[in-house]
Formats: C-alpha cells, structure tokens, sequence
C-alpha cells in the first residue's frame, strides 16, 4: 500500500488536514474490505481473496436471450402446422419448450449471480450423478429407445430427460476443478494425461453406446480443449485424439457407416440414406437470399423436412429468413465463441479460467456440428443447436451453462491474463497456472509465503 507523507507544523504534530487524509482509507483499502471466501479445492474455506464484481458479459446475454427467443419462434414456426395435422394441437411442442425457456433464464440468472467457485464442492457429486444417470440409459427399465438410439430415460415422477446433455456440463466442471488442483503437473503424462484419460474414457464410452456419435464427438473435442488450455502435453493430446478417432471408427454401426457412405454422394442417395441431408439442402436453397418469410415453410408445397423443429432447425431458419437470418445465426455463436474465449483470458482464477474455456468449447463446438451436418459438411448425426432447437434438457443445460460463463464474467479483470486464487493453491500442488504448451504465464509468480 503506497504511504502518503503528512505534512508537520511547528511543534512537530501533523496537521488537521493531514491527519483527515491519513484517517480516511484509500480506494485499494475499500476494494480489499469487499472480499468473498471462496470454497477451497478441498472444500475449505479458502483465505480471503479480493473479488470486485462487476456487470456480467453484454454481448454473451444478448446473444443467448435473442438465440432462445429466436428458437421458441422457430420451433413454433416448424411444428404447429404438423401438430394441428396430427391432432395434437399447434402448441404440443412449443408450449413445453416455452416451459423449458422459462425455468432455463431462472437458472441462467441464478447462476450468474452466484459464485461460480461453489461449483468446486457439487462438482464431483454431479459428475457421479451424471454417470450413473448415463448407466441407468443403457441397462435400466426407464430408458426410452426412439429410432434404435437410447438417449433418454423416464425417472418416476419426473420428464423425459436426455443425461447426456447433463454429463456434459458436469464433465466440464469437475475436469476444471480437477486440473486447477493439478497445476503444472497437467503436464505430465503420469501425472495428467492418464489420469484425464482415466477419467473422460468412461462418459464418452457410455454416451457412444447410446448411441449418440455426434454427443461423444462434441464432449471429446471440449475435454481436449480444456486439456489444451491447461497445458496439457501436445502429442498426448493428440495421441489421444488420434486414438479414440480410431476406436470409434472400428465400432460403429451398420446404420452409421451408411450414413457416412451417402455423405459422398447424397444426391446419389435421396431417397433412402441421405433422404435428411437433401431435403435440408433443399430447405436452405428455397429460402434464397432473404427467405420467404415467417411460416413460409408451412405453406403449400413445402418440403418435407424431418425433425425440422430439432436437428434440423437451421434449415427451417435458411428457408424462412434466407441466406441473410442463417448468416445471422453463424455470427452469433462466433460472437459467443470470441467473448467467451476472451471471459477465459481475463478471468480471477484458474479453474474460472478452464470452466468458461469449457463452456464456450461446449457450446460453439456442439452449435457448429449441428450446422454442419444441416449444410452436409458433416455427416448426419442427431444432435441440436444450442439454445435454439427444441429439446428441455438440451436447452435448461444450455442456459445454465451461459450463466456460469457469465459469472465468470463479473469477475474478469483488464490485466488480459490468469492469476492465482486461494482456492486453485494447495500444500500438494502448489501453485496453479495456465501457460498453454510453449506459452510463458501470463501473471508474474507471486512471492512465496512463509
């Protein structure tokens, strides 16, 4: 703390005025008062560390509260027509998912108020109770099988529900609980790269059994990401990515090799295997340059577009506002991906680091496959754009996980780089830090404590 000197008079005793400025505290002395205990790694309250919140991510709230307002139209738009045809009604689909909107920006804004460091002490129950719940969808008399895949369970008492978007985010928070008690030992292979692979094997094993490809590809891509960002050792990592690629193409199945088969030549298939993909592309091609507007794709001789108001939503959004509204929805989750990544720089601490890390990779990863496969860069593989495509876990997990990333947020400071916090340090593993392979800190060591 800088000290400032006191003016004496005659007599040798400082001034009223001099004696007002030393009482009054400083503005470093205020902000040190305004502190928060962070629940350690161990799960102990952590030394007091300085948190100065402040007004979360603009651009990533906007973002996510125009990208769910935009699916709830969107899924309207794509199943009240079929669902008044079929005798249910035109709000089967879209009274639920307005629901699932509702009770997603509560948990959105809790979360954001909160203090993400709590996550530390649910994140290793969560991920347990995430695995069992992926256990219960392969060997239990409560899983829902839909088209051969086994992605979601009905518990008594409660709705449908897909686990394996749940075990995705609990993945994410405990593996960045778990790699900021790592510190620079992530580095190691004895030390992190088996112990990951020990740990992220079992989820991606289970969720690939589903079977679910394109989840196991998203939730593979953002562990490795984490890994990454970590400083985990780049040719394991890529050791490992090489593997698993491997693994998984010696045990698909006879329906996807087919599908990966027509993804070559979908026209060559359009009416059997890639039946989806040309009519997706059909969708896209009608809506032109700026769409035939709202409910166009209702109209008389529209396309038959299966699963329009879930996977394939992005054609829905290209045939009804065009190149342009399809363009839009690109560039939002680029938005999401750049403040999200820039949220990871800036944040207090290493696991606030890795988490918004995750987070972002979960949710742009999982937004670009799915438009992938929509405009046939992709092979087709079930699975639904964030915030936008109907689905209650899928969007209920997304909020919350856009609330986590804007806790972190609130948090970020201007230095452009990670500090230590309390909570990240331990006797075992010392300090915790995240230079990238080949990267120097970003943050000076701090002074070694007595």
């Amino acid at each position: 703390m800088a000290v400032t000197s006191a003016r004496r008079v005659p007599g040798g005793r400082p001034g009223a005025a001099a004696r007002s400025q030393a009482a009054a505290p400083t503005a470093a002395v205020r902000r040190a008062a305004a502190v928060t205990r962070a629940p350690s790694a161990g799960g102990l309250a952590a030394p007091a560390d300085v948190r100065e919140r402040h007004a979360p991510d603009s651009i990533v709230l906007a973002v996510v509260i125009a990208l769910t307002g935009l699916g709830i139209l969107m899924v309207y738009s794509s199943s009240a027509m079929s669902g008044y045809a079929d005798g249910d009604g035109t709000l089967a689909i879209v009274g639920p998912q307005f629901v699932w909107a509702a009770l997603g920006i509560a948990g959105l804004l809790v979360a954001m108020r909160s203090d993400y460091r709590w996550l530390r002490l649910l994140s290793l129950p969560a991920v347990l109770v995430a695995g069992a719940l992926l256990v219960l969808v392969l060997f239990s008399p409560w899983r829902i099988e839909v088209s051969g895949s086994t992605q979601w369970l009905k518990l008594p008492g409660l709705p449908v529900i897909q686990p394996g978007e749940f075990a995705k985010l609990a993945l994410v928070v405990y593996l960045a609980h778990w790699m900021a008690r790592r510190g620079t030992e992530i580095r190691s292979i004895r030390g992190g790269l088996l112990p990951f692979v020990v740990i992220v094997a079992p989820f991606l094993v289970l969720i690939f059994k589903s079977p679910d490809l394109g989840s196991t590809f998203v939730l593979g891509v953002t562990v490795v990401v984490m890994l990454f960002v970590a400083g985990g050792n780049l040719v394991g990592i890529l050791a490992i990515g090489g593997s698993a690629a491997l693994a998984a193409a010696m045990l698909l199945k006879g329906y996807q090799l087919e599908r990966l088969e027509s993804f070559r030549d979908p026209f060559a298939n359009a009416l059997t295997t890639a039946f989806q993909t040309v009519q997706g592309l059909l969708a896209l091609g009608l809506g032109g340059l700026f769409g035939g507007g709202l409910g166009d794709r209702a109209a008389a001789g529209g396309i038959v577009l299966p699963n329009a108001h879930n996977d394939y939503i992005f054609a829905v959004i290209g045939q009804e506002f065009g190149f342009v509204g399809a363009s839009l929805v690109v560039v939002a989750f680029l938005l999401l991906a750049w403040r999200g990544m820039r949220i990871s720089l800036a944040a207090p601490d290493t696991f606030g680091a890795l988490l918004a890390a995750g987070i972002t990779a979960y949710l742009c990863v999982q937004a670009f496959v799915n438009i992938g496969v929509v405009v046939a860069l992709l092979p087709v593989t079930g699975i639904t754009l964030p915030f936008v495509s109907a689905g209650g876990s899928s969007l209920i997990v997304s909020l919350a996980a856009a609330g986590i990333l804007l806790a972190v947020s609130r948090e970020t400071s201007a230095h452009g780089g990670w500090v230590d916090a309390s909570g990240d340090r331990g006797r075992r593993h010392g300090r915790a830090h995240l230079p990238g392979p080949g990267r120097r800190p970003f943050a000076p060591r701090p002074a070694s404590r007595a």
